[in-house]
């Protein structure tokens, strides 16, 4: 019996379900990548404005956009703790993952249809266009005015 509650103890504690979760209080490094219990994640499918990225809202006023998409999924985060997040894979020194609050909010979701991020094909396959469109029609976050692509801003490759 004791080597049986043994075995079942491991084969849960190695499962790949136990191994690709991370769950707890976020801290927001930008707009899409946290940071729970010292591990960092970036949000899977979508691109979110450059910390230092500044944008033009629909008058034309250069505002800073990517700490505006920081503290937007900080404050997202803050109304339903703890956020939980389904490693998709690896990306350098971060984890990449579909995040959820508490009450079952998909944040990468949330980020793209309130104009906060951008839906980043190359890796979702199209998973948030929809949304996109939407945050677009409706000029929210950096849709209400003009922004140049994330992955432009890094001097990286968009496609």
């Amino acid at each position: 019996m004791r080597n049986t509650l043994l075995t079942i103890c491991v084969l849960v504690a190695t499962s790949p379900a136990a191994a690709s979760d991370i769950a707890g209080r976020a801290s927001v490094v930008d707009g899409d990548t946290i940071e729970i219990q010292g591990k960092r994640i970036r949000f899977d499918g979508i691109d979110a404005p450059e910390a230092r990225q500044s944008c033009q809202d629909a008058t034309g006023k250069s505002y800073r956009c990517g700490r505006v998409s920081a503290e937007a999924l900080d404050a997202f985060l803050a109304k339903s703790r703890p956020t939980a997040c389904t490693v998709t894979g690896k990306s350098w020194d971060r984890f990449v993952a579909a995040c959820r609050r508490a009450d079952g909010a998909d944040v990468n979701r949330w980020m793209v249809a309130n104009g906060h991020a951008i839906d980043w094909p190359k890796y979702s396959r199209g998973r948030y266009a929809s949304v996109q469109r939407e945050a677009k029609a409706q000029k929210r976050g950096i849709w209400a005015g003009k922004f140049e692509w994330p992955c432009v801003v890094r001097g990286a490759k968009c496609d």
